[in-house]
């Protein structure tokens, strides 16, 4: 009886080791830290706060939006800025500030992203949809969390998600490492488990966003907002347990000895190796020039100076860039049109939730139309980005609740333009050297913001407000904070970036016809190959 008693302890150790190390745990582990590195999203709800506090004009703004977009989340020393804790900063200074901190979001995505896709290859469209779907969901849960904390105080969220997603992280980090890719039968039923589950927590928060603009919710009802929000979370982890379990009970199960098979080696077996060597001596140059099939892995060199890399970053740069202007600037726009700062913040939830969707929509149905109709996962990325120019026409032509309308098109746009750019930069380019091409492939989004954001849109804005100073027989000195009131003041800049979007769909048609045969293909055959069956 002792020993019977003692091995059970011992098995329910062995399989708590196992879960943690397992495959599924390691998603459960990227959902979490996934969720929090979507603190970018809310820089719409506080951006205000930074420009009144530190008396910056629009262009100014958006230099920080576009030195925010180099990463992911706004630092510490920001957070204290804001807050009032330390002396008032340099605008080079506050660049610098937001730059380090956002860099947090690209060590996100390369280390769980990254590794996900690697451990699930036949399964990256799925995988990474619900990945980045559970960071566009980031900023509606974020806005429940400080409401829960500090409540209507924007100038504590930037403290909280300073120090939120790093916790998360460095709880999480060592769970997440790349394993042998084995091909489980029931995969793609588990991912459409997680769907479920993460769809009813988008539907939820688009629930308590709605619900809070109507009632006045107490600390107690937001706080018991978070705890639903909580369960949803931790619901993946009873999923990855349960997949685990039944990989347990299979070890267990008796298994017929293998039969030994004597296999002759060929004669000619130094041939591989002479090839290897005179690989390794070709001429760098000649090895850019020749470069390998799509699908096989490119070098980084290869990767990058092909034309269609090439055709992919402008689009992005259009796609992304347009996408990212329209969500940093969502705060002022609601400002312009006369919206009071708490339906600015149902806009941002509302971008943050149809983020989510479009992520997921993009995934899973480009992953579908491409097993079962050959579709090329490009032509998706043309459809949102015509999608996403109607968006931009509405914000730039407002009518009565266009405002809200719109904040759902860009939302969705912008989030599924993001799994699709990655799993084509995987599938096109291989995964050898995937975390360096996929980070070089999103480098085109801050671009994009920098131009679209900084250049065209801040200086139209601070353009149309100086012409309502001047009109009220005021200079700019006369202010400490620029301000424009109207329709027109993005109506000029929005329209760009409409024409800008619309380009980016017609230049990702030329990726359609590049690839269209490539994607008739078995693009997965490898994998399947190399993969060890349960």
């Amino acid at each position: 009886m002792a020993k019977r008693s003692s091995s059970k302890p011992s098995e329910s150790l062995q399989f708590a080791v196992q879960v943690v190390q397992g495959r599924w745990f390691t998603v459960f582990a990227s959902f979490l830290i996934m969720a929090g590195a979507g603190a970018t999203y809310l820089f719409g709800v506080y951006s205000k706060q930074i420009k009144s506090a530190l008396g910056y004009d629009q262009s100014t703004l958006n230099l920080l939006g576009f030195f925010k977009d180099l990463g992911a989340n706004v630092g510490v020393l920001s957070g204290l800025i804001v807050t009032g804790k330390i002396a008032k900063p340099k605008v080079w200074q506050m660049c610098m500030y937001i730059c380090i901190g956002a860099n947090s979001q690209n060590f996100a995505n390369t280390g769980a992203l990254v590794t996900c896709v690697k451990n699930f290859p036949e399964s990256r469209g799925v995988m990474l949809g619900l990945l980045k779907g559970f960071t566009g969901l980031s900023g509606a849960m974020f806005n429940q969390i400080y409401l829960a904390l500090y409540g209507n105080d924007s100038k504590s969220l930037v403290l909280l998600i300073a120090w939120l997603p790093a916790a998360l992280s460095v709880v999480f980090v060592y769970t997440i490492r790349p394993m042998k890719a084995v091909r489980q039968p029931n995969e793609l039923r588990v991912f459409y488990h997680f769907l479920y589950i993460s769809i009813a927590l988008a539907l939820f928060l688009m629930v308590m966003t709605i619900m809070q603009k109507q009632i006045a919710f107490s600390q107690a009802a937001y706080s018991g907002s978070v705890a639903v929000v909580c369960v949803f979370l931790f619901l993946p982890l009873g999923i990855a347990i349960r997949e685990e379990l039944l990989l347990w009970n299979l070890k267990k199960q008796p298994v017929d000895p293998p039969m030994e098979v004597a296999v002759q080696k060929p004669e000619a077996n130094e041939q591989p190796k002479t090839e290897k060597a005179e690989k390794i001596e070709t001429p760098c140059f000649a090895e850019i020039c020749n470069k390998p099939p799509r699908g096989e892995d490119y070098t980084i060199l290869q990767a990058l100076l092909s034309v269609d890399m090439l055709i992919l970053f402008i689009a992005t740069l259009c796609g992304l860039g347009s996408s990212l202007t329209a969500v940093d600037n969502l705060g002022q726009i609601g400002e312009s049109l006369g919206y009071p700062t708490k339906t600015i913040s149902s806009f941002v939830s509302l971008v943050s939730i149809w983020n989510f969707f479009g992520r997921v929509f993009s995934g899973f149905v480009s992953e579908s139309l491409l097993v079962r109709w050959k579709m090329p996962r490009p032509l998706m990325m043309t459809l949102v980005l015509m999608l996403s120019s109607v968006g931009h026409l509405l914000i730039a032509f407002p009518a009565p609740g266009s405002v809200y309308v719109a904040s759902v098109i860009i939302g969705f746009s912008f989030g599924a333009q993001l799994p699709l750019l990655f799993a084509i930069i995987s599938e096109l380019f291989g995964l050898k050297y995937y975390s360096t091409l996929f980070n070089c492939g999103q480098l085109a989004s801050p671009l994009g913001s920098y131009i679209l954001n900084v250049k065209v849109t801040g200086m139209l804005y601070d353009r149309e407000a100086l012409k309502v100073l001047a009109s009220k027989g005021m200079t700019r000195s006369s202010v400490k904070e620029l301000v424009c009131i109207g329709s027109q003041c993005y109506r000029l800049s929005f329209s760009i970036l409409a024409a800008v979007t619309f380009f980016g769909a017609l230049v990702s048609l030329v990726l359609v016809t590049r690839t269209r045969e490539f994607y008739k293909s078995d693009i997965y055959k490898k994998f399947r190959e190399e993969s060890e069956d349960l």
